[in-house]
């Protein structure tokens, strides 16, 4: 089976072309940096994506504080992270780089705050 992809691995955005067969990649072609080959492997055997959100504060001078994982989480647990997310509620002063969730939804990855919340 022939997979086409356009590279997020760099500026470049080159067009890639990869074969697979069995849930394997046996090819890759387009890629003009090695991050190609790798994007275009991780891409079609195991995607995954940073998540960015919102949750909301209590006592703060905003009533909400952006979020995001601190890493990619595959895009499977995606739709369960933001529901996990939308269950929290903290209470100001929060911290940029705090963390929010601790191994959100099994990942090994945490949910951190990109913002500084003070309290009212």
């Amino acid at each position: 089976m022939i997979k086409n992809l356009i590279c997020i691995g760099c500026p470049l955005g080159c067009p890639l072309t990869a074969e697979m067969q069995d849930g394997k990649v046996l090819s890759v072609r387009g890629n003009t940096c090695p991050r190609g080959k790798k994007y275009a492997e991780k891409e079609l055997t195991n995607p995954e994506r940073t998540v960015t959100s919102s949750v909301k504060v209590v006592g703060g001078e905003m009533g909400a504080v952006s979020v995001r994982t601190a890493g990619d989480i595959p895009k499977s647990k995606i739709t369960d992270c933001i529901k996990e997310l939308s269950k929290i509620t903290l209470t100001a002063p929060v911290h940029s780089g705090e963390t929010v969730i601790r191994n959100v939804c099994g990942t090994g990855v945490s949910v951190i705050a990109t913002k500084t919340v003070a309290k009212l």
